[in-house]
């Protein structure tokens, strides 16, 4: 008997951004959110439905989708045990506005570094309790 090890559903962390009605139809809330929670669990977006952001960092994509009329693009890093919403914009011109790759850039920077300062201080307590058990 085959058992096959349980998949890990990452977290969801929304960076900026908000998927609310309205601005957003209820319709394309429940799709953004049927598709962040695919990529949660693993699974690939495919184009044209999402495509890869390598302007703004590895991992990166923007979800694409049409509402009444209006584009809306989701901006998302897929993380180790996270993916991060980084911005929730309406679409107005061809190319993505650089002020957006810009703050999104910005935005996965800040993430970063509070992982990386979360790690450290779990570092630093460990090596602290470390010590108080020595005698």
């Amino acid at each position: 008997m085959d058992i096959e090890p349980e998949k890990q559903t990452l977290s969801l962390v929304i960076a900026h951004g908000d998927i609310t009605s309205p601005p957003l139809s209820h319709a394309a809330r429940e799709w953004i959110g049927f598709k962040l929670r695919s990529v949660q669990e693993g699974e690939s977006i495919a184009f044209p439905a999402s495509r890869p952001m390598p302007s703004i960092g590895p991992r990166c994509h923007e979800l694409r989708l049409t509402d009444d009329k209006a584009e809306w693009r989701v901006v998302y890093h897929i993380a180790a045990k996270s993916v991060v919403v980084l911005d929730v914009f309406r679409k107005m011109t061809q190319k993505t506005p650089k002020h957006v790759i810009d703050q999104c850039k910005t935005r996965l920077a800040a993430y970063n570094q509070a992982l990386k300062d979360a790690a450290d201080a779990r570092k630093r307590k460990e090596r602290g309790n470390d010590r108080r058990g020595r005698t």
